[in-house]
């Protein structure tokens, strides 16, 4: 036979993307997580389906850390920093010691249930032991799903932050499989130099990106999405290079900028939205490809066990201990725990016993798989039900559509702000000229009742009218003051 065309691999790629995305619509209607679909559609499409060879576990591998690179960072650009700084601490509560008892408790049941040696009990705890990013930022997308309190930023902020070191632990622990010799204290200095050179380029970096965004004029608008992409992948190769976490740079890196002003802001974090959806379902068909359906059998068993200890023993506890002393409702807590969704994280470690050689390393992967497929299906499908069970859920706030877009240019400080006029304060009732707005306050847009007017100096301004103002920030505030008192 002879060589295969590229454009059959090319054809290939895009019908299974398509598939994707249409069977992703009729899950969303079905209650079922895009995720769990992308799998789906990869595992249908492999081996044992349509016959499509992968075992290409090194290039998954890149993939995934490729992915995990732009996804980590949309969810730093998504991540609003006045609602996260109140659960920094116990965000990093859960990424550290959080993980740390999941791989544990993981550890200790395969080894007394199971009979697993003790370092690859440890291994099965550890690539199993982080929240996945991508899952819970895309499943709660998905659901529309509004949470009380600190839950969504806590949620957010822990799946972008516990990746570091659930990675650090495997390869640790890798280590140590791979010299008997050496010892678990060995590692320790290792995991603090990675977070320290991480949380340092991260943040030195994520500055320096913001500079150069906004200094460096380039030719065509277009342009500065591929400025954007060289600025990522610098930042996260840069740091794993000098010896840090790139994963927890390029988050952190991602926060910095998504709460700044740059040029073109609006129109890169589309783009990276829509990259991070690209990388997601790449990543998801990939690893659904890897795995044959009939080689999750002989496992199933076992899987289905860890799965479950994993769910409703291992993520609650560790939740419960890390935020012990947090001041935080229980049913808060507690829809903390159940939403602890592992996603393509677990399954990218778990290709690193394969490409390390570790023994039994095929049987790891698929109890990983197994284990994943179990949780998204299980905590991904039931999400809503038990958030209104818990008494956590709530609308999420309607946001307007205005038919205007304003780019920053980076020049200058100007805003544009929706802000709503209040009953019974000074504007309710008012005509816009009486207000005596400042002069540098631009009202652009009135929206009412589902409808945009052009404002005038004679239109009357009735409670619940949302306006949409262009101004600076000392101009903003005085808006604000007259339209909410």
């Amino acid at each position: 036979m002879g060589e295969i065309p590229t454009e059959v691999y090319l054809l290939a790629v895009g019908v299974m993307l398509l598939v994707s995305l249409l069977v992703s619509r009729l899950g969303g209607r079905l209650g079922i997580p895009g995720l769990l679909l992308f799998l789906g559609v990869g595992m249908l499409a492999g081996s044992d389906g349509l016959g499509i060879q992968f075992q290409d576990y090194r290039f998954a591998q890149a993939l995934g850390t490729l992915a995990l690179c732009f996804i980590l960072f949309q969810g730093g650009l998504g991540t609003h920093w006045g609602q996260t700084r109140p659960v920094v601490r116990r965000g990093l509560s859960l990424a550290t010691v959080g993980v740390l008892i999941t791989a544990g408790v993981m550890a200790v049941f395969v080894h007394f249930a199971f009979g697993f040696p003790w370092l690859s009990a440890w291994l099965l705890g550890a690539i199993v032991s982080s929240t996945d990013a991508s899952a819970v930022f895309s499943v709660l997308k998905e659901r529309q799903l509004g949470l009380k309190g600190d839950v969504a930023p806590l949620l957010e902020f822990e799946s972008g932050g516990n990746d570091p070191m659930a990675v650090f632990l495997t390869v640790g622990i890798l280590e140590l499989m791979a010299n008997p010799g050496m010892s678990v204290l060995a590692i320790v200095p290792l995991f603090f130099k990675q977070m320290l050179i991480g949380a340092v380029f991260g943040v030195v970096l994520g500055r320096a990106a913001l500079w150069i965004l906004n200094r460096l004029q380039l030719q065509f608008e277009g342009l500065y999405s591929v400025l954007s992409l060289a600025l990522a992948l610098t930042i996260f190769a840069g740091t794993a290079v000098a010896g840090g976490s790139g994963f927890l740079a390029i988050y952190i890196a991602g926060v910095i900028l998504g709460n700044a002003e740059f040029i073109h802001k609006r129109s890169l974090l589309s783009f990276h939205d829509g990259l991070s959806w690209l990388m997601q379902v790449a990543m998801f068909l990939t690893l659904g490809l890897l795995v044959n359906p009939r080689e999750l059998l002989p496992t199933a068993g076992l899987a289905l066990a860890c799965a479950l200890v994993l769910v409703f023993l291992a993520r609650p506890l560790s939740v419960y201990v890390s935020l012990a002393r947090a001041k935080m409702p229980l049913n808060e807590k507690s829809m903390v725990a159940w939403v602890g969704l592992r996603g393509a994280v677990p399954i990218v470690l778990a290709t690193f016993p394969l490409l390390a050689g570790v023994e039994q390393a095929n049987t790891l992967f698929n109890i990983v798989f197994f284990i994943v497929l179990t949780s998204v299906l299980l905590q991904g499908t039931t999400l809503t039900l038990v958030a209104r069970f818990l008494h956590v859920r709530e609308a999420l706030p309607e946001v307007t559509q205005y038919p205007i877009t304003y780019t920053p240019t980076g020049h200058n400080k100007n805003e544009m702000v929706e802000v709503e006029v209040r009953a019974g304060s000074a504007a309710d009732g008012q005509r816009i000229m009486d207000l005596k707005l400042p002069p540098e306050a631009l009202v652009i847009l009135v929206h009412r009742a589902g409808e945009f007017l052009i404002p005038k100096g004679a239109t009357e301004l009735i409670a619940g009218d949302s306006l949409l103002v262009l101004a600076g920030e000392t101009e903003l505030r005085e808006v604000e003051g007259k339209l909410h008192r």
